[in-house]
């Protein structure tokens, strides 16, 4: 009987006595994606003059150390990271050198490889000449219209004609990419609200209402010109317009997500890159690009 009761005995102190349970390390979720290369002009940039920064690419790039890119990489812990945008920047820049005097930026499709997995896109505004086509605009005269006395002839919008010509360099410049990179997920964003179409707010920027609404129509146009050509090419596109509304060139500080023609920002302060995101726009193109990559 005693053994039976001492077996009773250390079964009933073991019921009570903690019992160690040694715990596995939780598996190191892999990233999501693994090669991330970023293309595009100045807005893809997010062009800036008070934070540039020169670790992807040459000065003259005015390329942001915090646009939309580098928030997205980091957010997906992607182990190799390339960004190639910058200011400037046309869809022949995909295979060619833009060079100045500070500096050449290598064609962007360089930074492309086999093995790249994740590919976004912010293009056609300069092929289209829209950025140009803004500082033409400008006037002391809040009663003459310079853009749409210059720009429509007989009847033909010469911006019309250039947006429908960009297409498909757009659509090329797309099927470049699926060439070198078989792989990749492609994501195009276009352009946000950075002129609306109810008018301008002269003189703080010195463009005529008449102007100010032709312009917000022709960035609605160079819009539906890059969803076709996503659409074309079966990429996903990051509508960035959506949603952007109330945050014009025209709005106070802290409320834009463009700067007007001063070259000056609150958001961060300094000098500035005039029609062109700050800070917050460029989060705000973040939070939509990682909306559609599943992302926080």
């Amino acid at each position: 009987m005693k053994p039976l009761r001492a077996l009773f005995t250390a079964a009933a102190i073991g019921a009570v006595l903690p019992v160690a349970v040694v715990q596995a390390d939780p598996p190191v979720e892999a990233p999501a994606y693994n090669e991330y290369v970023a293309l595009g002009d100045s807005w893809a940039a997010d062009a800036t003059l008070s934070q540039i920064s020169t670790e992807h690419t040459p000065l003259n790039c005015v390329q942001s150390a915090h646009d939309y890119a580098k928030q997205v990489a980091e957010a997906l812990a992607v182990p190799v990271f390339r960004d190639a945008t910058c200011g400037g920047a046309t869809t022949v820049n995909m295979t060619a050198p833009q060079s100045t005097v500070l500096g050449t930026n290598a064609p962007q499709f360089d930074r492309l490889t086999p093995d790249t997995d994740l590919v976004t896109l912010g293009i056609g505004g300069n092929d289209a000449e829209l950025a140009i086509t803004v500082i033409d605009c400008v006037t002391l005269d809040p009663s003459v219209n310079p853009c749409l006395n210059s720009k429509i002839v007989d009847g033909v919008d010469r911006m019309s004609l250039k947006i429908a010509a960009a297409e498909p360099k757009v659509i090329a410049t797309i099927e470049g990419i699926r060439a070198r990179s078989p792989h990749a997920r492609i994501l195009l964003l276009n352009y946000f609200e950075g002129i609306g179409t109810w008018g301008g707010c002269f003189p703080e920027i010195p463009i005529s209402d008449a102007d100010a609404v032709w312009l917000g129509t022709k960035l609605i146009e160079l819009d539906a010109m890059l969803a076709r050509a996503a659409e074309t090419t079966g990429i996903e596109l990051v509508d960035t317009y959506s949603g952007s509304s109330g945050h014009d060139a025209c709005k106070p500080v802290g409320t834009r997500w463009v700067e007007g023609l001063l070259p000056y920002s609150g958001n961060p302060v300094g000098l500035a890159v005039p029609f062109h995101p700050n800070q917050l726009g460029a989060d705000y193109q973040a939070r939509r690009l990682r909306e559609a990559l599943g992302v926080n």
